[in-house]
């Protein structure tokens, strides 16, 4: 793991950026102390799935035991007559 100062990395970003590649990541400094660090970013082979809301009402039928759960409306309700 290499340090650099933010003033080499303003200055010399696409030599940082290059050096980036070579260590994987870089631990930034200000007055010799650590401020920050940079990873380098790498992108996922496969894509995340999609939300699928048939999916998602199954799980939560599931969870809830086939019953509706309106708890968050309950709660809404409940905050609203305490004012």
């Amino acid at each position: 793991m290499k340090t650099v100062s933010i003033r080499d990395l303003r200055q010399k970003w696409p030599e940082m950026e290059a050096l980036l590649k070579v260590e994987q990541e870089l631990v930034v400094t200000r007055d010799a102390k650590p401020v920050a660090k940079l990873v380098r970013y790498t992108e996922s082979d496969k894509p995340r799935p999609r939300f699928d809301p048939g999916t998602h009402g199954r799980w939560q039928r599931d969870m809830s035991g086939g019953k509706v759960v309106r708890w968050v409306e309950e709660g809404l309700l409940r905050e609203r007559d305490e004012r």
